[in-house]
């Protein structure tokens, strides 16, 4: 297994007063101080942020003239259709709308093209259609900003066009349009550019209205669901749309939301943003994927509860022929590379493999080898390709620079998709791997902790349970990784047919039960008895009756004291905290003292030859934290980093006890 980059935060954040007057428990005060969240108000949005954070639609440009266009269509009872994506997004986008425009007495028309028929956005075939079923007002969700052709092929129809998305708007100018509202667009004033699509569908249907609560209060779920399937950041406005989403969700959902719900076996009592990106999106998106968004539609859209639950039971087959359909993919893949250990970006194809699993395949495949992937499906002398970035990579710039070798390419820098000859696939590979070579990005940090658990009576259960405030989790607001640092590992046992880890570890006399999914002792190299990192989202585990905390483990090794270690022999005063665990008794002093009291001793050069100094069975930490005290004292010589130092002389008896670092380590 691939040894993953650690970033662990040995500063302690300091939690400002503000956080502290508003009555933040000592955990989140950290986690808050830990993100930068430093102000009352800053933090009363985050933790509380209500209606006050939902802006005016009428800001947005566009919103006013989009608002009047449909508005008129009430009134004189037109046809329209709601054109959408085939992803959780657009298709949450394109039922809200029809929702919201057949409560207004509308015939409205959803239409989702078909991914492998139609491909994304609007094309011309579609807008003839529509206009054969007298549709006059046609508005896009999620897919229009640069359907620049088709818009004035709709014109020239008859048909008024209102352009609503999110996407970014690109230099290549926007389309001719009754209206185009994106928050992203130039001289947009909306104080909010990152809604979801279904979030600017939302705005739309508000404007319309001329109110926010009543449409809110109908469409809440939708929009949570679309918003946390697109990844859009959980903050301020998005923040609140989610939170009213959830609560809608665990109170009152559509038909369709209630049998998906029900068929995924989510509780609805414990219904999370997690719940939605885990348990509902997938099984939405599945539709998309195998094209068939129409069972999404009919899902949404239903009001009959036995409809509902036939959909969804569908849905979630569905959603097992794509898991199914994907680690096959995934598995001819790895026999493509053979066994061999890639170091550069993988480009590989197939003549079989489904256009719209291949994207998932690619993200896993990147993951698995911490690079690049590329997966082309080939058909005939095309390929179309799915592409997923890794470590910070851009893609999209990439492929701008190889880009003589693809017939087209779109997208961003972390996910783009392309198109292909056949005969240009080993130009294209090798192209891409040359760049890069010269663009190749530094090693970013694998696993990533928020905060240093150094002392046990953060991870309390009223300290966990307040954790609860910063839900909804998700992108802009992850849920928190904590950290625990040299821990002893007191047991540990397969669960789940030996698929999964159960273990329990100490700190500072207390245990702590964790749960390690899809990982076992052999792979990570863990033993009982040793000391091991642990990287963790904390959470309460109710069982017959009983609530205790557990470590969600996210990441494990056996421990590695260099850093840490470092940072004590360079002098950093503001690691002490996080060495406090191995704060040395009087015993320890005289154990290192008498190694150093050695004629001719004088520390290594570096971390690792000053560690391979410390007496046997002495923790690195706590050899550290002796050297330091001792050279305060002034029974080692120098000043600055302690390597090199050696035994001083000083007069009178040396006061350990009273040194600043044993009263920072002893508070």
């Amino acid at each position: 297994m691939k040894e993953k980059i650690w970033q662990i935060p040995y500063v302690r954040p300091a939690p400002t007063q503000a956080l502290r007057e508003l009555g933040c428990p000592p955990l989140l005060a950290l986690l808050l101080a830990a993100r930068g969240v430093e102000s009352r108000e800053a933090a009363a949005s985050l933790l509380y942020g209500g209606s006050e954070t939902l802006h005016d639609p009428l800001l947005m440009k566009g919103m006013p003239a989009g608002a009047e266009r449909l508005r008129r269509a009430v009134e004189a009872g037109e046809t329209v259709a709601v054109y959408g994506d085939y992803d959780v997004d657009g298709i949450t986008s394109t039922c809200l709308l029809t929702e919201y425009l057949r409560s207004r007495g509308l015939c409205c028309i959803p239409y989702i093209p078909d991914r492998d028929e139609e491909g994304y956005g609007l094309n011309r075939a579609a807008v003839e259609a529509l206009r054969a079923q007298d549709v006059s007002l046609l508005i896009t969700v999620d897919c229009g900003i640069t359907a620049r052709e088709e818009a004035l092929y709709a014109a020239s129809l008859g048909i008024d066009v209102i352009i609503t998305d999110h996407h970014e708007c690109g230099g290549a100018g926007l389309p001719e349009a009754a209206a185009v509202i994106d928050p992203k667009q130039e001289g947009d004033a909306y104080p909010n550019p990152y809604l979801a699509g279904v979030g600017v569908a939302l705005k739309l249907a508000c404007a319309c209205e001329g109110a926010a609560e009543p449409v809110l209060e109908r469409y809440a779920d939708l929009v949570a669901v679309g918003t946390v399937a697109d990844v859009m950041p959980l903050v301020g406005e998005n923040r609140y749309l989610v939170r009213r989403g959830l609560e809608k969700l665990a109170k009152d959902p559509c038909p369709g939301m209630a049998a998906m719900l029900r068929e995924a076996g989510i509780d609805e009592k414990k219904i999370s943003a997690a719940s939605i990106g885990f348990g509902l999106a997938p099984r939405l998106n599945a539709a998309g994927r195998l094209g068939q968004t129409e069972i999404a539609l009919r899902l949404l859209l239903s009001r009959d509860p036995d409809t509902a639950a036939d959909c969804a039971a569908e849905l979630c087959r569905l959603n097992r022929q794509r898991q199914s359909i994907e680690t096959e993919i995934w598995q001819e893949a790895n026999d493509l590379l053979a066994g061999q250990t890639p170091t550069e970006p993988i480009v590989l194809s197939g003549e079989h493999w489904h256009q719209g699993v291949i994207g998932i395949a690619a993200s896993r495949l990147a993951e698995q080898y911490s690079l690049p992937a590329i997966m082309i499906c080939l058909n005939g002398d095309v390929g179309k390709g799915s592409c997923r970035s890794y470590g910070g990579f851009n893609l999209y710039e990439a492929l701008s620079a190889c880009s003589e070798h693809l017939i087209g390419f779109g997208g961003h820098s972390l996910a783009a998709g392309l198109n292909i000859r056949r005969d240009k696939l080993e130009d294209f590979r090798a192209a891409l791997c040359a760049y890069y070579r010269e663009h190749r990005p530094q090693p970013q940090p694998e696993v990533q902790c928020e905060l240093l658990i150094a002392d046990p009576a953060l991870l309390s259960l009223d300290n966990i349970r307040a954790l609860d405030l910063l839900e909804p989790c998700g992108s802009g607001n992850p849920r928190p990784v904590m950290c625990l640092s040299g821990v002893t590992l007191e047991s540990m046992s397969a669960v789940g047919g030996g698929k999964h880890l159960r273990l329990r570890v100490r700190l500072r006399g207390e245990s702590f039960d964790g749960i390690f999914f899809s990982h076992t002792a052999e792979e990570l190299g863990l033993r009982e008895g040793m000391a091991v990192d642990l990287a963790f989202t904390p959470q309460l585990n109710e069982f017959r009756g009983q609530t205790t905390v557990q470590l969600l483990v996210s990441a494990a090794r056996p421990h590695e004291p260099d850093e840490l270690c470092g940072a004590l022999l360079s002098g950093q005063s503001g690691v002490l905290w996080a060495a406090a665990p191995w704060t040395p008794a009087r015993a320890d002093f005289v154990r290192v003292w008498r190694s150093v009291e050695a004629e001719g001793f004088a520390l290594a050069a570096d971390t690792p030859g000053v560690l391979a100094q410390r007496p046997s069975g002495m923790e690195p930490e706590r050899f550290c934290l002796c050297l330091a005290v001792l050279r305060e004292a002034g029974l080692l010589s120098g000043e600055g980093p302690l390597y090199g130092a050696a035994a001083a002389s000083i007069d009178g008896k040396a006061d350990l006890e009273a040194t600043a670092i044993m009263r920072a380590l002893r508070q």
